[in-house]
């Protein structure tokens, strides 16, 4: 949304006015986004039910593995960033992020039963994320105007979210297909993330900004030194908290399957319901962040989120979760880059933003690991109330810490 930046004689605002284009690059990344989220997510909908159930893994296992893959992720996302800002190579770092995560989809048919070979190839995944995310968001808050920043993030997320609706649907129909194959997704899972490789080399542009001096103007230290900024500290510190208490969507989906009475073979069909309602909101959640505040929007994202706990604990209506749930990502993953992006120098944005990134990561990584030790030790009802808990004590404080600067 585009909203004008003048004033009246009076010092009032104007009457916004609204545009719905979109540059040609964000559109490009999201396209993709949208492949690569296609191969991802026809993975990921099958692995929870395949590590737990066909190999038999505890939930303290899994939820390790489950933290293995944000921690991964946490480590390289630091170092990918400072790279892009170093190299002024965006498109670069991300295109070696989305190769190796394409390369780690017949891996997985090496790694065979061992759960340690799956650790591996599951931490090679997630350090392929790691290493496209940042770039990947850095180029789009650099391809459009500040004030617009939360629309352009929306199409990106919106376009990715049609990869996420894939994804699973094309797994259920390969497993149907094959009876029972899992092979056969992993194949077809790296044919289409080839696909999404060759649409970043042929479509996206990279954008390249002036550095203000010597390379060190990009160094680590230089990147670090953007926490010295009192916004940009206590937009981090908010998103480490909450990811701390935030249950990964594994997690959601396993005991869904178990409260819910949902039959195993229709479990790859769940983050479906998730993916169509963030496909549906996206856009709208973004142009709202532009025009009322991101600040609200982010925040009500997280009260959508601690609704669907409450649901899990009581009836365990899966439309009610999966539509929360949705509800949730629509308006926090893509609106929290929008609130970040302007707070940052365009020569440290990628580093500013993988900065907050891992940040959060690392919380989601405690958070997976702590979920699956109190599900093993207690069950599943008492994590589950513990986070509901937290997550509405953290979503006060968040609102007091961030409401001055977002």
């Amino acid at each position: 949304m585009y909203i004008a930046a003048s004033r009246t004689a009076d010092g009032a605002r104007p009457r916004s006015r609204l545009s719905w284009a979109v540059p040609r690059n964000v559109l490009a990344l999201g396209a993709v986004s949208l492949v690569t989220d296609v191969s991802s997510e026809m993975v990921t909908a099958v692995l929870p039910l395949y590590l737990t159930l066909f190999l038999g893994l505890s939930p303290l296992q899994f939820g390790l593995l489950d933290g293995l893959s944000f921690g991964v992720t946490a480590l390289v996302r630091l170092t990918g960033g400072n790279l892009a800002d170093r190299w002024q190579r965006r498109k670069l770092v991300a295109g070696i992020g989305y190769g190796l995560s394409a390369l780690c989809k017949p891996a997985l048919l090496a790694a065979g039963g061992s759960v340690a070979a799956l650790g591996a190839v599951i931490a090679a995944d997630r350090a392929g994320k790691g290493l496209r995310t940042a770039p990947r968001d850095a180029l789009i808050s650099l391809s459009v105007p500040p004030d617009r920043l939360g629309q352009a993030f929306g199409v990106h997320r919106a376009m990715d979210t049609v990869g996420a609706l894939l994804g699973p649907l094309a797994a259920f129909a390969i497993l149907t297909g094959t009876g029972g194959a899992y092979d056969a997704v992993f194949v077809t899972g790296f044919c289409v993330a080839a696909l999404g490789v060759l649409l970043l080399v042929m479509y996206v542009r990279d954008r390249s900004t002036p550095l203000p001096g010597p390379r060190s103007a990009t160094s680590p230290r230089a990147a670090l030194g953007l926490l010295r900024d009192a916004a940009f500290r206590r937009v981090c510190a908010a998103a480490v908290a909450l990811g701390l208490v935030t249950v990964g969507d594994a997690f959601v989906y396993l005991l869904l399957q178990r409260r819910g009475g949902i039959d195993a073979a229709y479990f790859p069909l769940l983050p479906i319901g998730t993916a169509a309602v963030y496909l549906l909101l996206a856009v709208p959640a973004g142009r709202l962040a532009d025009r009322l505040g991101r600040l609200p929007v982010f925040l009500a994202g997280h009260v959508a989120l601690i609704a669907a706990y409450l649901v899990l604990l009581g009836p365990g209506w899966p439309v009610a979760v999966l539509a929360l749930h949705g509800v949730f990502y629509a308006a926090t993953d893509g609106v929290l880059m929008a609130v970040a992006g302007p707070m940052l120098p365009a020569h440290l944005r990628t580093s500013g933003l993988a900065l907050l990134q891992t940040g959060q990561a690392s919380a989601r990584m405690l958070s997976s690991v702590l979920f699956g030790a109190v599900w093993t030790l207690w069950g599943s009802t008492q994590g589950l109330a513990v986070m509901a808990a937290g997550l509405a004590v953290c979503v006060l404080g968040a609102r007091s810490v961030m409401r001055r600067h977002a």
